[in-house]
């Protein structure tokens, strides 16, 4: 496997006619557009008019007037001034760029209706891709692991990771970016978020938020009740976001969405020979990772161990197109060989670095971690057992155990603010399970409505292809029609 490879798949591993003004206390800082880089929207088309800005705001926003930031902007307007009802805010997850996102949204099917209806606007993170990017001077190595943990065979792999994590802690902390470090925050980022409305002229702004979007989306209706028009999260992070709790609940995940690769590849045994019942596949995934973990598979481009099978495993389980990629390369190391070079892989790892720098600083700013490598070792033991596929990574360690004390403490999703918010979820995510969806709705209480769906996954709107969630979502952002109460898509795509 080429290590850029790796990288790749570790670290990826969402009407008024009139345009509303901005209030007297808001003066709009206007954002000049131009035409978007053409590395913007990597991997699909620049849609017609998609254009790019950047917009000043305070590096910390209790310091508004003090040292200012970038952060890139931008905006697919509305073809239709007369069906348009404002803006519409979106967010990818990751962290990590949004830039382009607006691009992926309409080659993935945002409906027109939806893009009548809204400018459409797309932005970096703080600290990410074209918004002031920071750094933690990141080795090709500790790349490799990206934002997951490796999988911990035992104690002395934790104490291992451990050590490795502390490491880059410093690195972060004495990086040329380090000044930045304090502020870069989930809270923050949904700070900079009004001031892109506040810029566009807009009193309100809608939102639809994937992933580390959803906290990002859950922050932003929290901060700003009154300025969150129609909110849209999508694929749900638990009410703390991406914390200790988040990468424990990966091991559920897992469990949650390996069975319907597991069945895909039992009916396709004669091609892959890897089980004739998703029991036999199950069992080869634990001889497989037990194997590699004695005697890993070499190749010209990397070492295929244990801890790099896992992870692979776990990021293809995202979108049920990769489960044939992902059973050939399964084929190939249980033949001792090392799979063929999969295409995208120097593409995808460009910009590395700083992506998983730029989540480190915000994901711990975000919230306190254990501290105990004690607690850590107890924890994977535990997980091993209760989640053998992926328990003992989910539980390990993160940088975010060795990090400084945040300036801020975590703002708390409430149940205060406008029954504004439409959760959609599919019941069997590997990356944010229904598990942490449900902790988030509870917080929400009466201001938010959940869609389920019968499907696997990360990711429902509007990639997935279960409509009755699909569309659930294109009615709350067109005409404002919320589901009364939650509801559940079966796969048949029938609510009930």
């Amino acid at each position: 496997m080429r290590r850029t490879l790796s990288i790749a798949i570790i670290v990826a591993a969402v009407a008024t006619v009139m345009v509303p003004g901005v209030s007297q206390a808001e003066t709009p800082t206007a954002i000049k557009w131009s035409d978007c880089p053409a590395d913007v929207a990597k991997g699909v088309p620049m849609p017609e008019g998609m254009q790019c800005g950047t917009l000043k705001v305070p590096l910390d926003h209790r310091d508004p007037d003090g040292k200012q930031i970038d952060i890139a902007v931008s905006r697919l307007a509305s073809k239709k001034p007369e069906q348009r009802r404002g803006v519409l805010l979106t967010n990818p997850g990751g962290p990590s760029s949004g830039l382009g996102y607006p691009a992926f949204l309409v080659a993935t099917g945002l409906p027109k209706s939806v893009l009548d209806s809204y400018d459409v606007i797309g932005f970096d993170p703080r600290g990410i891709g074209r918004s002031t990017p920071v750094t933690c001077d990141l080795t090709v190595a500790q790349l490799v692991d990206g934002n997951i943990p490796p999988y911990a065979r035992n104690a002395a792999d934790v104490a291992k990771r451990a050590a490795e994590s502390k490491k880059l802690a410093e690195q972060c902390a004495s990086s040329k970016t380090a000044s930045m470090l304090p502020f870069l925050s989930t809270a923050n980022t949904a700070r900079d978020m009004d001031k892109i409305r506040a810029a566009l002229g807009e009193e309100k702004a809608s939102y639809a938020g994937a992933s580390w979007g959803t906290h990002l989306g859950a922050l932003y209706t929290t901060l700003f009740p009154d300025r969150s028009d129609r909110i849209v999260l999508d694929s749900n992070l638990d009410k703390g976001g991406w914390d200790y709790a988040s990468d424990r609940l990966w091991s559920q995940g897992v469990e949650d969405r390996f069975p319907d690769f597991a069945k895909y590849v039992a009916a396709n045994h004669r091609e892959y020979g890897l089980g004739w019942t998703p029991a036999q596949v199950r069992s080869k995934y634990l001889e497989l990772g037990a194997r590699l973990d004695k005697k890993p598979v070499e190749s010209p481009d990397g070492t295929f161990d244990g801890k790099l099978f896992r992870q692979i495993t776990f990021g293809f389980l995202y979108g049920a197109p990769q489960m044939p990629v992902l059973a050939s390369v399964w084929k190939s190391l249980d033949a001792n060989q090392a799979p063929p070079p999969l295409p995208g892989g120097d593409d995808a790892a460009a910009g590395a670095e700083n992506l998983v720098s730029g989540r480190y600083y915000i994901i711990c700013n975000d919230s306190s971690w254990p501290k105990s490598l004690a607690t850590y070792q107890r924890n994977v033991a535990i997980d091993r057992i209760k989640y053998p596929l992926f328990g003992a990574a989910g539980a390990n360690v993160q940088p975010c155990a060795y990090w400084p004390k945040a300036i801020e403490k975590p703002v708390q999703v409430t149940d205060e603010g406008p029954s504004n918010v439409l959760m959609v979820q599919n019941l069997r995510d590997p990356a944010t399970p229904l598990a942490g969806a449900l902790g988030l709705r509870k917080a929400f209480g009466d201001r938010a409505v959940m869609v389920t769906a019968d499907q696997g996954g990360h990711g429902v709107y509007p990639m997935g292809k279960n409509q009755c969630a699909n569309h659930a979502v294109t009615q709350f952002l067109v005409k404002g029609e919320r589901p009364a109460r939650d509801y559940h898509c079966t796969a048949a795509a029938e609510p009930r």
